[in-house]
């Protein structure tokens, strides 16, 4: 009697690897964006560190650490706006509305600032960008901060 040939396992379907391969796709695009790698990630959503402290300085951006309360502690940029990535959700009327003047975005590498970004444009505020580097460079090249 010739042997039973062996049906396909649930793991050789081809529906099944379409479907694993979407999901890769899917975690691997997800894991980019929290990376702040996103390959969406236009020009326009960031600004340099050099750009972003001269343009806070001279009065025309609005700089807003969401770094968490205990990493304020350690010091923030003077006169930025200190709203926690996590309170964003019950303190979203704080960040201006008006598009005439550019709202930067500033963590601790870049990281939880691009994601925050797209959540953001997402609830219609166009005119927000990221601080690429973030305040771990600010203090690595000794520009001032101050305690809360």
């Amino acid at each position: 009697m010739p042997p039973i040939p062996a049906l396909p396992g649930p793991h050789q379907t081809p529906s099944f690897q379409r479907t694993r391969r979407s999901l890769s796709l899917l975690v691997l695009s997800l894991g980019l964006t929290m990376a702040g790698c996103s390959p969406q990630a236009a020009a326009t959503d960031s600004v340099t560190l050099d750009v972003a402290r001269a343009e806070f300085q001279a009065g025309r951006a609005i700089l807003i650490d969401i770094r968490e309360p205990n990493e304020h502690a350690t010091g923030v940029a003077k006169g930025a706006q200190l709203l926690p990535m996590r309170q964003l959700g019950t303190r979203l009327a704080e960040i201006p509305t008006a598009t005439d003047m550019p709202v930067l975005l500033i963590c601790n590498t870049q990281n939880r600032s691009s994601s925050t970004l797209s959540a953001l444009r997402e609830r219609g505020y166009p005119h927000v960008r990221f601080v690429q580097g973030g305040m771990s460079e600010w203090v690595r090249r000794g520009w001032p901060v101050v305690k809360p």
